[in-house]
């Protein structure tokens, strides 16, 4: 665990960068959060973790504000790609790498990516070497590689060590696609599926998340660390909703939709040599998932499975 040092976390509000902080500031170190704060409860919520919060828009304020003497940067504010193409990429791409350039002295830089950047590469997992496409939002996917490429070329050009880390599919108390999924259960929604089934994931529990993007800070070097991040254990959509349907007494409907996400299954091997294998089983997660957002619901008595 990084303790006793100065960190930026950017996006700190947000349901993967605030768990990372609110861990490093019990950790004993001084962490600034980054973020737009547009909600009270927003800072109130970084204040009581222990996290100063820093009102910020990364696409507009000037970075001469900030301090440049960051020991360590989790950098996980992004443009979902919703609007212009041209913000995203800029966001996304050209600001995070004034970011990283504005701190690079820095010991350890994260930029977090996303395992959309990936092409489909039918049923096999997708490994960290294979070639880029655009299967979710094309802005966003297209400016996540725009990001990695530059942030990789500062790093080797300038000698700044960096990990990216490519996200595939995070769940918890504070949300994430398995959240999104359970509220279309209890809701009666239908889920889409990929048509090329089973929809394998590898979805990563917070207090793995937490562990192994702390660790991502700690492995940073030259040239840039590129690894998958995602949970140990592969699991379909299809099972692990219908695992959460028992949870929940709702039985989720399913429906085909070629325009889905393609399946985002993969490859941990070189997750498991750099960060680490991930400790929360795929049921357990799922399960205090539902306990945490869904307190109302009382959960049938656990089985050992």
């Amino acid at each position: 665990m990084i303790t006793g040092h100065k960190v930026l976390v950017t996006g700190a509000s947000g349901k993967i960068a605030f768990p990372i902080a609110r861990a490093l500031a019990a950790a004993g170190n001084e962490v600034w959060g980054l973020a737009r704060l547009a909600r009270t409860e927003d800072r109130q919520k970084l204040e009581a973790a222990g996290v100063r919060p820093i009102p910020f828009d990364l696409a507009r304020d000037d970075l001469a504000r900030l301090p440049d003497d960051f020991d360590y940067v989790f950098h996980a504010a992004v443009d979902p790609g919703l609007g212009d193409w041209r913000q995203c990429v800029e966001m996304n791409a050209q600001r995070s790498g004034d970011l990283f350039w504005h701190c690079r002295g820095s010991r350890g830089f994260v930029y977090c990516s996303t395992g959309s950047i990936y092409a489909y590469q039918g049923p096999r997992p997708l490994r960290e070497d294979d070639p880029p496409g655009i299967p979710l939002r094309a802005n966003y996917s297209f400016s996540k590689v725009a990001g990695e490429e530059l942030l990789s070329w500062i790093s080797r050009t300038f000698g700044v060590p960096l990990t990216i880390i490519r996200i595939c599919s995070t769940y918890g108390p504070e949300g994430g696609a398995p959240a999104d999924r359970l509220e279309a259960i209890l809701e009666g929604r239908p889920i889409p599926l990929h048509p090329d089934r089973p929809n394998r994931y590898n979805p990563i529990y917070e207090d793995d998340y937490v562990a192994l993007g702390i660790r991502a800070l700690e492995v940073a070097a030259v040239p840039p660390v590129v690894v998958n991040w995602a949970g140990s254990e592969t699991v379909s959509i299809e099972a692990y909703c219908t695992y959460l349907g028992q949870l929940v007494g709702r039985e989720p409907v399913f429906v085909e939709d070629p325009t889905a996400h393609p399946p985002l299954w993969p490859d941990t091997t070189r997750m498991h040599q750099i960060l680490g294998r991930t400790r929360v089983p795929w049921r357990e997660g799922m399960r205090r998932m539902v306990r945490a957002r869904h307190p109302e619901i009382p959960l049938p008595e656990e089985k050992h499975e």
